[in-house]
């Protein structure tokens, strides 16, 4: 027995020198033998393992399950996530009572750390590695003060981690108490403890209550609606084409709705359909795909067709999808005042450079923040929304202009319009251990939480948010009155015009009218120059006659003369 020992002993030194931080646990173990003594009595109450396991009772986040199973072969490194997950579930049933005691923790005490830090002595006591044999091996002594401080380094590593994934448990506990009387009576709950209910919802619903809970806050239970949401689905919808080209646009990445016969896109298709049924007014547009997806990644269909018809109907979503838009458009207005009011700096930047609002928000509002945005962010923005009312969504869009305001005032108009949408969660972004930080990577991880809490530390009251809104309406109301004086004078114009026309028409008839009078005039002129001439001709004519007649007359006095003097001189 004494060489099994030596043998484990070597292995377990030869192991720490690696210094491979996925080694397994039992390399900082030592093994039992004669030549270990207590070096505490009073530490008669650690929980050991079978091969001496180190205590941590002093912490009180840690339980006294073995760190490991037994084994005397270090695992390799495809096996370690496994047996780390396992670490637990491995453990006798007693041990795990521990664990339920800091189930609902939130952080170490002070004391706590301070337990840990003061039980290292001990604990290197307990993973010294036993001497030597052979007294005069310098060798084997050195190595064992080198696996030593290796095992120092190991332990603190692994201490840091466990600690810390304690913490993670300890924050993703779920309260099954407060929870189950939140759910069982919603009304009764959040009217007897609103500002103990809004703190819950503010540092995030579970994912496993979240669907019930939505449904609970918006009240959008309703067998009615679930029923007339079957019948819906025998109709046929003429909006069918448009639905089914935009549903692999819809989370592509997302396993829910990958595969284009699934059971993801399916319901998509069936909800949307149904809702163009059911509200012909809107109809189908583009942008509701993504909150509906949201809604069916923590509902069944039915119930998500419930939720959209109350989101659209009471949340007032409905007028971001109707033909003129106009909530998109008081929305759009108010964020931009809200820019100017909380941002202006960035505002008078955004002016210089031609940046509206409706470049990069109205993607944002259309969708509620679910196109680009990581899923775990939407979920907790449509948390807070449901909530507080779909006023909500400034505060959000608000931040993160906030937070990018000093990168945003460097960059030009392509540049901002590309932050935007792309690099806009930067800040909030978890570097990854391994320091690839692929602006794709859709395993990142965001401080979801602190960005939460940014939002909710604005001051954005509903005071201003009615004084946008009466702004906009005067606005609206000076823009259509002056609506209203252009149509009235496009009308006066067109009048005008008409009249115009038909007076040129007129012009041109009487020009007609006058070109033949002038005609006329000419021809009666050549007529009359004609009957002149012929005048003059019987004129002479006459002038003639008139001179033949008076020398007819003359020759008949002559002869009358002559025949009376010829008749006198007869008498006589």
């Amino acid at each position: 027995m004494p060489e099994d020992d030596t043998e484990r002993a070597a292995f377990i030194a030869a192991t720490a020198q690696e210094g491979d931080p996925t080694s397994s646990l039992d390399s900082l173990l030592s093994p039992k033998g004669p030549a270990f003594t207590p070096l505490s009595p009073s530490r008669d109450s650690v929980a050991e393992s079978d091969f001496g396991d180190v205590p941590l009772e002093d912490d009180a986040r840690f339980s006294t399950v073995p760190l490991s199973a037994r084994s005397s072969v270090a695992p390799t490194p495809d096996d370690l996530p496994d047996a780390r997950r396992t670490t637990i579930s491995q453990a006798p049933p007693k041990a795990l009572s521990p664990l339920r005691h800091i189930a609902h923790k939130k952080s170490a005490s002070s004391a706590t750390i301070g337990s840990a830090t003061s039980s290292l002595p001990f604990l290197m006591a307990r993973l010294a590695i036993p001497k030597a044999h052979d007294e005069n091996d310098i060798d084997a002594l050195r190595s064992n003060t080198d696996g030593q401080q290796k095992l120092h380094e190991e332990f603190v590593r692994l201490h840091k981690e466990r600690r810390e994934e304690a913490e993670q448990a300890a924050q993703g506990a779920i309260d099954w108490d407060f929870w189950g009387a939140v759910i069982s009576d919603y009304q009764k709950f959040a009217a007897e403890n609103p500002e103990k209910l809004a703190k819950a919802i503010e540092k995030g619903i579970p994912d496993t209550l979240r669907g019930m809970m939505w449904q609970l806050m918006a009240a959008s239970k309703d067998t009615e609606l679930e029923t007339t949401y079957l019948n819906l689905l025998k109709e046929s919808s003429p909006h069918e084409k448009a639905i089914t080209r935009d549903l692999g646009r819809t989370f592509p990445h997302h396993e829910f709705f990958t595969d284009g016969q699934g059971i993801g896109q399916e319901n998509l298709f069936n909800v949307l359909k149904a809702y163009s049924l059911y509200d012909t007014q809107v109809g189908y547009c583009q942008g509701l795909p993504f909150v509906v997806a949201v809604l069916l990644l923590n509902m069944p269909d039915e119930e998500a067709f419930s939720l959209l018809v109350r989101l659209m109907y009471s949340y007032d979503l409905r007028g971001h999808f109707l033909p003129e838009m106009p909530k998109l458009q008081l929305r759009l207005f108010q964020f931009e005042r809200l820019i100017e009011e909380m941002l202006p700096v960035l505002h008078v930047h955004f002016l210089r450079q031609g940046i509206k609002s409706s470049m990069f928000c109205s993607q944002w509002f259309l969708t509620l923040f679910s196109y680009r945005f990581p899923l775990d962010i939407v979920f907790r923005i449509y948390d807070n929304c449901l909530a507080s009312g779909i006023e909500g969504i400034f505060a959000f869009s608000i931040v993160l202009l906030q937070k990018s305001e000093d990168v945003l005032l460097t960059l030009k108009f392509d540049d901002i319009l590309t932050h935007l949408k792309l690099r806009v969660f930067e800040r909030y972004k978890i570097p990854s251990p391994d320091g690839t930080d692929g602006e794709d990577d859709r395993h990142a991880k965001y401080r979801v939480d602190e960005f939460v809490q940014d939002a909710i530390s604005l001051k954005i009251t509903p005071f201003m948010l009615d004084a946008y809104a009466h702004e906009y309406e005067d606005l609206v109301r000076a823009r259509d009155a002056h609506a209203i004086e252009i149509d009235t004078l496009r009308n006066s114009n067109r009048s005008l015009s008409a009249q115009v026309k038909k007076l040129d028409s007129s012009l041109a008839q009487l020009n007609a009218e006058h070109v033949e009078v002038l005609n006329q005039l000419v021809m009666a002129r050549l007529r009359n120059e004609e009957m002149e001439e012929e005048l003059v001709r019987y004129k002479l004519l006459y002038a003639e006659a008139m001179h033949q007649n008076e020398d007819a007359m003359s020759s008949n006095r002559l002869s009358a003369s002559t025949t009376t003097s010829r008749r006198g001189s007869g008498n006589s």
